[in-house]
């Protein structure tokens, strides 16, 4: 719904007594327009007090050299990295880059449809966003060349990992440590969007923890699993509920960094020394996950990002992309978060003996007290880092 303080170039047409593409020849500089009429349109625009839509103009335009990324969250630590891996080689290639961010099934179908209808770019990179069969016909239809990267799609070039293969090699470090009671932490799916903004990424590494058990005879216990929204807030509950059962985890896997940030809080809150009575393993390898010493899965963020730039840059040279479907690989990052137990109980089996606290590399180790200290100021640090990526400006355009 169109508001008074929010007009539209149609509204701005209206009033002017113009056609909206008489409208977008003045803002864009056309040649074909009369100055009484540009003059009109100027007076209109400033008295309703429309601002163009950054996407929409420089679309609209038909700019050479431009292309278009659609990303799920924006704000993301994964986000980040794959989006700098791909604006680092749409740079270095000279094509001009539009950021557009999709935290809703509305605004992914509004920046679909300005992409595969009213607008025109050289071409798109899709970021972790489910397209349906409608999308892709779209593209199709409009023959814009499309790459994803984080989102399979049939018959485009995607650039993906094996997130079931990701939760085994995740499961298995735990159990190769010896734990056999292994907790779950990840994100609630929602029937109705889950396809839709994909967040299949979570439920396909918990088929991969469910399977690994499996693979050794564990059978499965559907009360070591968590699932609740996205973000460390959330997980730090959903882990307490875990450590307050009457016979906790050993180990717990997140299915992000992030959702792991929030499984330390908790083992620090409740009592639980890292990697002491609690091991914990998150997936992604982020920024924060060296800082905080996290055992995590690795993916090449970062590099999946790059090569789906890469790959779209060949499309647009009218280069034959092959294979369709590439696949990153994963491998284990141990770090100082999990541990081995040793056949007396559950007193880690760690190198030099004793009991270790979560520390970084080299760091000196203390007594309980001031470990527990250290463990506060290197969460804080690292929530430094994940909120200045939150706001890192990435693009030269975000819409």
């Amino acid at each position: 719904m169109h508001t008074p303080d929010r007009p539209t170039i149609a509204d701005v047409a209206a009033v002017a007594g113009v056609g909206v593409g008489t409208v977008s020849r003045v803002l864009n500089g056309g040649v074909n327009v009369r100055e009484s009429t540009r003059l009109k349109v100027m007076e209109v625009i400033e008295r309703l007090g429309y601002r163009p839509s950054h996407l929409a103009a420089a679309l609209s335009r038909g700019t050479q050299r431009t292309v278009a990324i659609l990303v799920l969250h924006l704000t993301r630590p994964s986000t980040v990295a794959r989006l700098a891996g791909a604006l680092a080689v749409l740079d270095e290639q000279r094509y001009d880059t539009i950021v557009c961010n999709v935290d809703t099934p509305e605004q992914r179908d509004h920046h679909l449809a300005a992409l595969t209808a009213r607008h025109r770019a050289d071409g798109v990179i899709v970021v972790s966003v489910h397209l349906a069969k409608q999308h892709l016909a779209a593209f199709r239809r409009g023959a814009v060349p499309l790459v994803t990267v984080d989102a399979p799609a049939a018959g485009v070039p995607q650039t993906v990992i094996d997130d079931v293969a990701g939760g085994r090699l995740a499961t298995a470090h735990l159990l190769g440590l010896g734990h056999r009671r292994i907790g779950f932490v990840g994100d609630a799916l929602a029937r109705r969007t889950a396809c839709d903004l994909g967040f299949a990424s979570s439920r396909s590494r918990l088929q991969g923890y469910r399977r690994e058990l499996a693979g050794v005879g564990i059978d499965f216990d559907p009360e070591l699993v968590r699932l609740g929204p996205h973000g460390p807030a959330v997980a730090a509950d959903l882990a307490d509920e875990l450590l307050q059962l009457p016979d906790p985890p050993t180990a717990i896997f997140a299915a992000s960094d992030s959702k792991a940030m929030g499984v330390l809080r908790a083992a620090e809150q409740r009592g639980f020394p890292v990697p002491g009575r609690l091991s914990v393993v998150g997936f992604d390898d982020i920024e924060s996950a060296a800082l905080l010493n996290l055992s995590t899965v690795h993916q090449p963020l970062e590099h999946s990002g790059a090569e789906g730039a890469r790959r779209l840059c060949a499309l647009l040279r009218g280069a034959l992309v092959k294979p369709l479907r590439q696949q990153l690989p994963l491998r284990i990052v141990q770090r100082a978060s999990t541990a081995g137990l040793v056949s007396a109980g559950l007193e880690p089996a760690w190198p030099g003996g004793g009991r270790s606290h979560l520390l970084p590399s080299g760091a000196d180790r203390r007594p309980a007290d001031e470990r527990g200290r250290f463990s506060s100021r290197a969460l804080r640090r690292a929530s430094e880092v994940w909120l200045g990526m939150r706001y890192a400006c990435c693009a030269g355009g975000v819409a």
